[in-house]
Order: structure tokens, then C-alpha cells, then sequence
């Protein structure tokens, strides 16, 4: 694996444009003047709709196309499977380890908030708000990571696709931005600290790149790639399945929370069906 200068620093400078696509999203935050739960509760379903979708349409189908490449059909249809499961098992025992009232993705019962005085609850809601978004600010970079270094990989061996790839992502990240910052901010009235977390949450893409290049070179594989994609599909619909809908409807009506899964999918399809 040699390459030019030039060849590895635009397959560098796509990682960074893919993933700095979340700061995009995070501008939302400067335009919006007071707490708006429906507009929080469609933004949130809409992230999650973006998850889902690209979990599992893209990014499971390429950990199975990625395993059946080197294990066969049955046995790599086999591995992906374990792989989502175990994604999903990964982060829900995170969630069991994390105390009960240090976890944002134990969600308390709105009478429970009822009965709370006034500024109580507000501290209570804003508490929760900003742990989820930085929750998914984690989430977001570790399903980043492995983003940029597929991205970029691609690129080295053919920039026409890594361009394809990096659009399409960046396409996607820009919600993925929202899901960051509209919490943040809610919780925090803070527009640079909403920007700043949407920001970093991006920066994992050519983080990923880099390692990937420079550290993780003799060790790449077919079988690796479909695994670290599998889990990170599971991650993503576990975040999206028990943070980001229950929130949504909690901070909004349930049909608001639905009308922006939906929307959300169909964004995330319409830009894969036009960058295919």
C-alpha cells in the first residue's frame, strides 16, 4: 500500500469533510431563540429515524457483504448477525454498570417530574437533556470512527468512490449534528458549547483515518471491517430504540416523535438512492 502524498492527503481531507458534516447540524442551535419541545421531539425523531435507516440498510449490509467475502454466505450472514447482537449487548451493559440516576437512558416518568417543584424539575429535565446529548456525542464518534476509515480507505484505492461515500455520509451526519446539539443547548443555553460537542462528536471521522492509515495498516481485513460494522449497526439502533425515541416523545406528542422517524428515514433513503 503506497500512495502519493496527494492521493492520501485528499483521501484525508474527504474524512474531514464527511465528519465535520455534524457541525451543520449543531447550527440549528443558533437559530433557535426559546425551548421548542415539538421542534426538539421532531429533531430527535428525525436522528433517530437517520439511525435506524442507515443501520440497517447500509451499514449492516456492508458488515454482511464484508464477512461472507472471506467466511462464505452462511457462515458471514452468521457473523454480521452476532456482531449487531453484540453490539447491542456491548451498550446495554454499559447502561446496566451505569447507576440508575446517572444514566440518561433511564428516563423518568413525567408524573414523577410533576410532582417535583418548579425549578427542581427544570434542573431535573435539563440534567437529563445534557447527558443524553453528550451520551450521543459518544455514540455519534464511535460510529464515526470506523466512517472515516472506511471513507478513507476507499478513497485511496478509488477517489470517485470515496467521494460517493464521503457525501453520502456527511449527508447523514448533518442530523446526527441535531441529535447533539439541540439537547445540549436546551440544557445549557449554551450555543458554543452545543457547537463545540456536535464538533468534536465529527472529529472522530479523520481520527479514524489517521489510525487507520498509520497504525492499523498491516492488521485491516474484510473480516475485521464486517465485525467493527456490525456492532456499531447494533449500537446505533440501541441508542436510537432507548434514548432518542423515548425522548422525543417525552419532550413532545408521540405522533411529532413519529412524523420525524419517518421523515428522518426517508431523508436517509433519498440521499443513498441519489448518491447510489
Amino acid at each position: 500500500m503506497n500512495y502519493d502524498t496527494g492521493t492520501i492527503l485528499f483521501a484525508f481531507m474527504l474524512t474531514v469533510f464527511a465528519g465535520l458534516a455534524t457541525g451543520v447540524g449543531s447550527l440549528m442551535a443558533f437559530y433557535t431563540k426559546k425551548t421548542n419541545k415539538k421542534f426538539l421531539s421532531a429533531a430527535l425523531g428525525f436522528s433517530a429515524g437517520v439511525m435506524i435507516y442507515v443501520s440497517l440498510i447500509e451499514i449492516f449490509v456492508k458488515a454482511r457483504e464484508s464477512l461472507e467475502a472471506v467466511h462464505g454466505e452462511s457462515l458471514g450472514y452468521l457473523y454480521a448477525t452476532l456482531s449487531f447482537f453484540g453490539g447491542i449487548f456491548v451498550i446495554a451493559i454499559i447502561d446496566k454498570l451505569v447507576p440508575k440516576a446517572e444514566n440518561p437512558h433511564e428516563l423518568k416518568d413525567p408524573s414523577e417530574m410533576e410532582a417535583l417543584p418548579q425549578h427542581e424539575k427544570d434542573a431535573h429535565e435539563s440534567h437529563q437533556l445534557l447527558r443524553m446529548g453528550l451520551f450521543s456525542a459518544l455514540a455519534i464518534a464511535i460510529h464515526n470512527f470506523p466512517e472515516g476509515l472506511a471513507t478513507f480507505i476507499a478513497a485511496l484505492e478509488d477517489p470517485t468512490m470515496g467521494v460517493s461515500i464521503a457525501v453520502a455520509i456527511a449527508i447523514h451526519n448533518i442530523p446526527e449534528g441535531i441529535a447533539v446539539s439541540v439537547p445540549i443547548f436546551y440544557a445549557t443555553g449554551s450555543k458554543r458549547k452545543a457547537f463545540k460537542f456536535s464538533f468534536l462528536s465529527g472529529l472522530s471521522e479523520p481520527v479514524g483515518a489517521i489510525i487507520g492509515y498509520f497504525l492499523l495498516r498491516s492488521f485491516l481485513s474484510d473480516s475485521m471491517f464486517g465485525i467493527v460494522f456490525g456492532m456499531v449497526a447494533g449500537i446505533m439502533v440501541y441508542i436510537s430504540l432507548d434514548e432518542l425515541l423515548p425522548t422525543a416523545e417525552k419532550y413532545g406528542e408521540h405522533h411529532i416523535a413519529i412524523y420525524g422517524l419517518i421523515t428522518g428515514m426517508m431523508v436517509m433513503a433519498a440521499s443513498l438512492v441519489l448518491i447510489s
